[in-house]
């Protein structure tokens, strides 16, 4: 994992704010959803990607019935009725 150098406190809210740079780099706009987990000792951000239900693939991700379907699996589901 790669060090930044930037250093934030946390709040009385117990929040922080990600500086811009990081918004940019990963491009993370105003009300993205961004994954919150653990790996080992270390909290990670990362800017959240929906995946398909049946694949796990995160290219043209839609809603379909509900769920998320990438265009792919969308296809099959919809020749298959």
């Amino acid at each position: 994992m790669k060090s930044t150098g930037i250093v934030r406190k946390v709040d009385e809210l117990g929040r922080i704010v990600l500086p811009i740079e990081l918004r940019r780099t990963l491009n993370i706009e105003l009300r993205d959803p961004v994954e919150i987990y653990v790996d080992g000792q270390s909290i990670v951000l990362r800017k959240h990607e929906p995946t398909c239900v049946f694949c796990g693939g995160s290219k043209k991700v839609v809603s379909f019935k509900g769920k998320n379907v990438c265009a792919a699996c969308k296809q099959e589901l919809t020749s298959a009725e």
